[in-house]
């Protein structure tokens, strides 16, 4: 078997097992939400840069969940995000910038420090997203309007009430091999969040 071939298999493994686990974390969670608790925790904007010269900017809000574990190092908790964004392209082979807008929603599992650095916190999530028109540049395109967003970010807390958040997300967009071509696309972002 071609090793292009392994690592996509192995990569489309990972999404599932990834995607499974948020699933089952945040299932019991999403059973016990009233309309009361419907108002949104954080709001946020998001710009970031991608290969082959793609820019995002993305607003969204944020809606904690009920559901924390607290371990010696280390506080678990999440939240649900949403999302809208757009993103624009002057790659070398189109001829004008070429856009396209993103709504995504993710569970998002959040690890916090416990000791001296608790006002600093990572996060990993795996998300639903529709991406339209259909992704293309010059030398990429996507097959699928429905993608994975999935994200790994690293951030802190300010404020008197730790209401700022500012973050350094690495998020990558694919189809998890649904349908071929599936190039993705990898953006570096910086996040700032406030809690309302």
């Amino acid at each position: 078997m071609p090793k292009s071939q392994t690592f996509s298999r192995g990569r489309r493994c990972l999404f599932v097992a990834l995607w499974g686990t948020i699933f089952t974390a945040t299932s019991s969670y999403a059973a016990q939400v009233e309309f009361s608790a419907l108002r949104a925790s954080t709001l946020f904007v998001q710009a970031g840069v991608g290969d082959q010269r793609t820019r995002a900017y993305v607003v969204g809000a944020t809606w904690d969940w009920d559901w924390r574990r607290q371990y010696s190092f280390v506080t678990v908790s999440g939240y649900f995000e949403a999302d809208i964004g757009r993103w624009t392209t002057d790659d070398r082979g189109v001829s004008n910038s070429t856009w396209a807008t993103q709504v995504g929603l993710t569970p998002v599992i959040r690890l916090q420090s416990s000791a001296l650095m608790s006002h600093w916190f990572a996060e990993i999530g795996v998300g639903a997203n529709y991406i339209v028109p259909l992704y293309r540049t010059g030398h990429k395109r996507f097959s699928t309007e429905f993608n994975f967003g999935d994200h790994f970010g690293v951030g802190r807390q300010f404020g008197k009430r730790r209401q700022h958040e500012l973050m350094v997300r690495i998020q990558h967009f694919s189809n998890a091999g649904i349908e071929h071509p599936n190039p993705g696309q990898n953006f570096v972002q910086l996040r700032y969040s406030r809690r309302i």
